[in-house]
């Protein structure tokens, strides 16, 4: 495993390929795409990605900060967050790869890999395409290089420091700030708790109708962080069509399934071996392991609550055995 300096190198080739694109590099890795598929080479192999999936992938990788533990464009290239630096794999948790010895992993700070991603999904990312959200909701990802959507990649996910529609927190959505009920959620009511609180305790007393509030989710697998309690962290978001990574723990994750249904795919985290597919409809709650990952199929735009522990120390825990990867032993 290699190390990257500190230094923040230029970023891409000067000039475009014959697609219009530039190309990327990040240690040993490179990234090209053409008009159909993103390119990733490595010392040891090359692999090619839709690009629309890669995109997809790519956003929500940069979005989440690289998230907590794994995150698997596909079977083959993904990240792992160590907070503070970042591992770029290829093959890593893939055991065909491993057997043929194939696999390949460098280390690289947190700021660096995070700009190089940034830059490659601005220059990637086409004036018809919003990789946020629904298929049914964008353009095509495809063909030569056309304009920048900056305006969609630069989302900022929603991180309240104590719950949203408190002081200093992100109001409650409304048509008027730009947030309109989508089409999958027209039978959503959008009526506000009545809230009297005692004298003086006006900022102290806060309520919002989360149903409301997801149903005017303009992003898809994207879980925002609406209220916290020490490091207990309420991340619902709507989900529809696939998610655009599968998703390897490195802590249990809680899901509470509050509307329609998701199937999940539940895969052995270091092997990719099948373990589980579950099912779940509104009311189900579920426990994903520590030592798994998951990839959800949501056949019509669904809202679902990720009940997160953000114990720094959580990783550590599991990885040494201290903690068994679930909740409960049976």
């Amino acid at each position: 495993m290699s190390s990257a300096t500190d230094a923040l190198p230029e970023i891409g080739s000067i000039e475009p390929n014959r697609h219009g694109y530039r190309t990327f590099t990040l240690g040993s890795f490179g990234f090209s795409r053409d008009e159909y598929f993103a390119h990733v080479t490595w010392p040891k192999g090359h692999h090619l990605l839709p690009v629309d999936a890669f995109l997809r992938a790519l956003q929500r990788d940069i979005a989440w900060g690289f998230f907590y533990g794994i995150v698997n464009f596909d079977t083959v290239i993904g990240t792992v967050n160590h907070y503070g630096s970042v591992d770029l794999f290829a093959g890593r948790f893939n055991a065909h790869y491993k057997k043929a010895g194939l696999d390949h992993v460098e280390r690289f700070k947190t700021p660096l890999i995070q700009r190089v991603f940034e830059a490659m999904l601005e220059d990637w990312t086409n004036a018809t395409f919003d990789p946020f959200a629904s298929p049914q909701e964008t353009g095509s990802a495809f063909g030569p290089k056309n304009g920048s959507n900056k305006r969609a990649i630069t989302r900022h996910r929603v991180t309240a420091k104590r719950m949203v529609a408190a002081p200093g927190d992100e109001p409650v959505r409304t048509d008027e700030n730009g947030f309109p009920v989508n089409r999958a959620f027209r039978d959503v009511p959008q009526d506000q708790p009545h809230i009297t609180a005692e004298p003086g305790f006006e900022d102290e007393v806060v309520a919002f109708n989360l149903f409301a509030y997801l149903s005017r989710s303009d992003v898809t697998w994207n879980p925002s962080i609406v209220s916290v309690c020490k490091a207990s962290l309420y991340c619902p978001t709507t989900e529809e069509y696939v998610l655009p990574v599968i998703h390897g723990n490195d802590r249990v994750e809680w899901f509470v399934q509050l509307s329609d249904e998701i199937q999940w795919e539940v895969e052995d985290r270091e092997t990719g071996a099948v373990r589980a597919r579950v099912t779940m409809r509104a009311g189900d709650v579920a426990a994903m392991p520590a030592d798994i990952r998951h990839r959800g199929f949501s056949p019509k735009r669904s809202m679902l609550l990720v009940w997160e522990n953000a114990s720094p120390g959580l990783p550590q825990l599991y990885a040494s055995g201290t903690m068994p990867p679930t909740p409960v032993q049976f």
